[in-house]
C-alpha cells in the first residue's frame, strides 16, 4: 500500500475549516485542544477504517470513524491547523486491547503486538500525553461494563492494567484509556506516515492480510456499533455472544 508523504493534513480545506468552527471564540490552548479532543472523542465514532491506519486526517472527517492510530493523525491535524504544537508517538501495544471486539477465531491469529499511538499537544511549555479520545462515550461506557462483567483488566479497546481508565479530557492527571497496555516505545513522530515507513511499523499488511482484514472488520464494527446502541439504551452490555 502506497504512504502519503503526509497523513496529518493540517493543510487541507476540510481539516482547516472543521478547527477554526471547533475553536472559534476559544481564547486559549487549553481551550481549543478541548473543543477539538471533545469532537475527535465523539463525533468521530470508534470503528475500523477499510485502510486500517494509512488514512488522511481529512478522510477520517468525512468517515466520522477511526481507531487509536487515524484518531491520532486526525487530533494531530486539527490541533496544528489551531495554531497548536502537535506530534505523534508510537509504541507497540498488547493485543490484549482488541479482546471482546473481534471475533474469536481473528483475536487468536492476530500477532502478539500491534503498533499503537498517542497523541503529545505542547501546553504551557511543556508536552501533555493524551489518548482518551480514542473510544467515543458509548462505546467506552458499554466497554467498561463489559470488562466488570468479565472480570477483564484489558479488552474492548481499553486497559485498567495501570489503575482505572478515564475517558475525560484530563491532561493535567494524565489518565489514559490504553496506556496499560503498552509494552514497548518505539518515539516520537512529526508525521504518522514517517512512522508508517520506518522498519518499527507492525501493522503492515500484505495483498492477502489486507483483504481478510477488510472482512474481519466488518464483524468487528458490527460488534461495536451493538455495544454503542446498547449503551444509549442503557443496557450496557448485553453482548452475550463476545468471545474471549
Amino acid at each position: 500500500m502506497m504512504i502519503p508523504e503526509k497523513l496529518a493534513d493540517d493543510d487541507h480545506p476540510l481539516v482547516r475549516e472543521t478547527a477554526r468552527r471547533l475553536t472559534r471564540n476559544r481564547q486559549t490552548s487549553r481551550a481549543k485542544l478541548r473543543a477539538l479532543f471533545y469532537f475527535v472523542r465523539d463525533d468521530i465514532r470508534f470503528g475500523y477504517p477499510n485502510n486500517g491506519d494509512i488514512v488522511p486526517a481529512s478522510e477520517t472527517i468525512r468517515l466520522g470513524v477511526g481507531q487509536c492510530n487515524t484518531k491520532a493523525t486526525l487530533l494531530i491535524a486539527l490541533a496544528r491547523a489551531a495554531g497548536l504544537r502537535a506530534r505523534a508517538h508510537f509504541s507497540t501495544i498488547d493485543k490484549e486491547i482488541q479482546k471482546g471486539i473481534f471475533p474469536g477465531w481473528a483475536f487468536a491469529r492476530m500477532p502478539d503486538e500491534l503498533s499503537h499511538s498517542w497523541v503529545e499537544v505542547e501546553l504551557d511549555g511543556r508536552w501533555r500525553r493524551v489518548d482518551s479520545f480514542i473510544n467515543d462515550a458509548d462505546f467506552y461506557n458499554a466497554g467498561k461494563r463489559a470488562l466488570k462483567e468479565r472480570g477483564w483488566m484489558t479488552g474492548f479497546s481499553i486497559s485498567c492494567e495501570n489503575g482505572e481508565s478515564d475517558p475525560e479530557f484530563n491532561i493535567d492527571e494524565e489518565r489514559f484509556v490504553q496506556m496499560g497496555a503498552v509494552t514497548g516505545d518505539h518515539g516520537t513522530y512529526e508525521d504518522p506516515a514517517d512512522y508508517y515507513r520506518s522498519s518499527w511499523y507492525l501493522n503492515r499488511p500484505g495483498v492477502l492480510t489486507l483483504l481478510i482484514y477488510s472482512l474481519v472488520i466488518v464483524f468487528a464494527n458490527r460488534r461495536v456499533e451493538r455495544m454503542r446502541r446498547s449503551c444509549r439504551a442503557g443496557l450496557c452490555c448485553p453482548e452475550a455472544e463476545v468471545e474471549a
